[in-house]
This record gives C-alpha cells, sequence and structure tokens, in this order.
C-alpha cells in the first residue's frame, strides 16, 4: 500500500474510493508519566512520551490502511496526522487520506 502525503498520484490516473482513517487513543502508565513530570522540572525530550506518540502514529496509520484495503484501494493520498490531549497522560492519534485505486 504506498501512502503519499500529496494530493495526486504522480504520473497515474486514480479513481477515488473516499475518506479512510484510523485512530486511536493513548496513554503511558503512571510511573512514566510521573517520570515525564520530573523531566519538566530539568528539561530536555521526554523520551516515554515520544515512543508513545510514535507507536499510536504507527497503529493509526495500520488502521487506516485496513480500512483503505477493505475499499480495495492501491494507495492513500493526502495523508495526513492530527494529534489531541485527551486527558493528562493520554493523547489521540488520527491518521486520515484518501483512498484511491489505480487505473492502469
Amino acid at each position: 500500500m504506498k501512502l503519499i502525503s500529496i494530493e495526486n498520484y504522480p504520473g497515474k490516473e486514480v479513481e477515488v474510493l473516499g475518506l479512510v482513517k484510523g485512530t486511536i487513543v493513548q496513554t503511558k502508565n503512571v510511573g512514566r508519566d510521573f517520570m515525564a513530570g520530573m523531566k519538566t522540572l530539568v528539561g530536555g525530550e521526554i523520551v516515554g512520551y515520544t515512543e508513545m506518540l510514535n507507536e499510536a502514529r504507527q497503529i493509526a496509520t495500520k488502521r487506516m490502511v485496513d480500512e483503505a484495503e477493505s475499499l480495495g484501494a492501491d494507495a492513500v493520498i493526502g495523508v495526513r496526522f492530527g494529534s489531541s490531549m485527551v486527558m493528562q497522560g493520554a493523547a489521540e492519534v488520527v491518521a486520515y487520506g484518501t483512498a484511491v485505486k489505480i487505473i492502469e
């Protein structure tokens, strides 16, 4: 499955199948959340949250791809990611784009 952030598939005709998305709300455990809070006192990267968001993006992307595959798509164009804090220590990550079938 090709995932493309631009709004078209260069050099190919496509049939638009529709919007596809994947979403997840993810959190870290209390111990890591406490350690992240301590890190804010000294500054620097909060590795636990970076890892959490990377994992959440991977899961959201897989869910988006699964939805596209269920439509018979060859690619997803215009891929975007969004995130928001749902509650302290929990983030929602959304992956979305347009599922397309390549016309040969």
